[in-house]
């Protein structure tokens, strides 16, 4: 049996090929500590899961829903967006439900991109920004994110012929796998580029609610004219520990929403009503303490892993957002695959290496802190016996 073409020229995604090697390695008895895939270990909050328990009692929630999303879901998305980053959306025009930032992302590739198209891509980056592409028969083009300008892709040197074929740039800010947040000015000059190049702007929020240190994460259409060249896929998964829930939202430029809802009426059947009344209470007032109380978690945790990491002689900076530590191979090592291979066989605990997120993460390495705060004290002092 045969797979498609469009399949056979991506590789397998490299966190199922991860998550294979983690249980090869239990299965063999080894206790193994993982620290490569971003996925919470907090249950959800409360008052989200009560009022998801609500919800499906209700017999409404339990017909197909529309694509255009509940009215009051949208509504509460609006309200947030105004009250979180002083942006003003229309929920009727403006704002869609996605299944998830990951089905929005890779739908946006079949709604914009035919054949010989280009999509502009992050590297390091989500791992979708290339593969969507790959799967809607276009082609990505990788943006290098240059660690001296803030791990931003310097936009001066896209080859304009590159420029004139691009249809859509994809951006993540704070920034996955880097932990980095947007330099001031970067996102006015994107808007500029797109502008002048005719491009669709597809900003990945997926961070933006975990950030530390008194930093407060922007939103992209905030800045002036991101609505006339840009959207925003804003995911509740990390920020409010509810990535097996699939709730997320597409923002932002009128058109690209419109078209965007011509392709998902013939993909899926919308997002489950339930969930969308959950994203409710997670997108209200109420549910700031809970984001505050995870968000100071996720500092202490931050705090552990830079000092043990500083204590075995590598050079990292504290990241102001996101659930990741980003920090370079130490020397001695060829690839940042033989330093993670390394501390696997060696210690038992699971690094992402750089590489697998393009080439311009090739010797770096990237630390989730969503593990356990017990297991991940363990995890740092086995590699600080390492390092010794």
């Amino acid at each position: 049996m045969r797979p498609s073409k469009r399949l056979e020229r991506i590789p397998p995604y490299a966190f199922a090929q991860l998550e294979r090697k983690i249980a090869a390695k239990r299965e063999a008895g080894v206790d193994v500590i993982s620290l490569g895939i971003g996925d919470p270990d907090r249950p959800t909050p409360p008052l989200i899961v009560q009022a998801m328990q609500e919800a499906v009692t209700e017999a409404e929630t339990h017909r197909y829903p529309s694509n255009r999303g509940r009215e009051d879901f949208r509504g509460a998305v609006r309200d947030f967006y105004e009250r979180r980053f002083d942006v003003k959306l229309d929920p009727e025009r403006e704002i869609i439900p996605a299944i998830g930032a990951k089905e929005a992302i890779f739908n946006l590739n079949l709604a914009f991109l035919d054949p010989g198209d280009y999509a502009l891509a992050a590297d390091p980056g989500y791992p979708v920004y290339t593969g969507g592409p790959w799967l809607a028969g276009a082609e990505p083009v990788l943006m290098a994110l240059e660690p001296q300008l803030g791990f931003v892709p310097d936009l001066d040197e896209i080859d304009p012929d590159v420029a004139s074929r691009t249809k859509l740039m994809y951006l993540n800010y704070p920034n996955n796998p880097t932990g980095a947040v947007v330099p001031e000015g970067f996102f006015e000059r994107v808007v500029e580029f797109a502008r002048e190049h005719d491009i669709l702007v597809v900003h990945d929020n997926a961070y933006s609610e975990i950030t530390f240190d008194g930093y407060r994460a922007p939103s992209f259409l905030a800045t002036p004219g991101a609505k006339d060249v840009g959207i925003e896929v804003f995911s509740l998964s990390k920020g409010y520990n509810m990535t097996g829930w699939r709730c997320a939202v597409v923002l932002g430029n009128a058109e690209a929403i419109e078209i965007y809802w011509q392709l998902k009426t013939n993909i899926d059947s919308g997002l489950f009503e339930a969930v969308q009344l959950a994203g409710i209470a997670a997108l209200s007032p109420d549910a700031d303490a809970e984001v505050a109380s995870m968000n100071e978690l996720y500092r202490r945790r931050r705090d552990l892993v830079c000092d043990a990491l500083h204590a075995i002689g590598v050079d990292v900076r504290p990241p102001r957002s996101t659930i990741y530590v980003w920090a370079p191979v130490p020397d001695g090592f060829e690839s940042s695959a033989a330093y993670c291979e390394h501390v696997l066989e060696q210690a038992g605990v699971v690094l992402s290496p750089g590489a697998i997120y393009g080439p311009a993460g090739e010797g770096w390495f990237r630390i989730s802190l969503t593990t356990p705060d017990d297991r991940l004290l363990e995890a740092v002092q086995r590699l600080g016996a390492l390092g010794g």
